[in-house]
C-alpha cells in the first residue's frame, strides 16, 4: 500500500511558524525527490518546495522563498516543511508528493503519489 501522511497544519497567526511532516512508506520513497504543494479555496494547486533524494538540492517558489525550508530524513522516510512568517495568503491545504522525473520541476503533473492533505491557517 502506497501512504503518503501528511500531519502538523493547524491554525496559527500572521508571523507565526508552522512544521509540516510527511511520513511515506519506504518502497515509493527510496532515491526520489519529494515536493510540497499547496491548494487554497478556488485556485489551482501550486508548487511550494522540492528537494533532492540526497537533500543536497531543493527548489522554492518564489512567494515563499526564505520564509520556508524543506528537508527530510532518509532514515525516517519523511519530508519535512518548516513555513515561518505565515502570512494570511499562505491559508491552503498543502500536500506532499513524490517526484516522479529526475529534472526538478513544479508542475503537479510530474508528481506521481500524493498525500491526502493538511490544512493550515493563517488568521491576520
Amino acid at each position: 500500500q502506497v501512504q503518503l501522511v501528511e500531519s502538523g497544519g493547524g491554525l496559527v497567526q500572521a508571523g507565526g511558524s508552522l512544521r509540516l511532516s510527511c511520513a511515506v512508506s519506504g518502497r515509493i520513497f527510496s532515491g526520489y525527490a519529494m515536493g510540497w504543494f499547496r491548494q487554497a479555496p478556488g485556485k489551482e494547486r501550486e508548487f511550494v518546495a522540492d528537494i533532492s533524494w540526497s537533500g543536497g538540492s531543493t527548489y522554492y517558489a518564489d512567494s515563499v522563498k526564505v520564509r520556508f525550508t524543506i528537508s527530510r530524513d532518509n532514515a525516517k522516510n519523511t519530508v519535512y516543511l518548516q513555513m515561518n512568517s505565515l502570512k494570511p495568503e499562505d491559508t491552503a491545504v498543502y500536500y506532499c508528493a513524490r517526484r516522479r522525473t529526475i529534472v526538478p520541476s513544479t508542475s503537479p503533473d510530474d508528481y506521481d503519489y500524493w498525500g491526502q492533505g493538511t490544512q493550515a491557517t493563517v488568521s491576520s
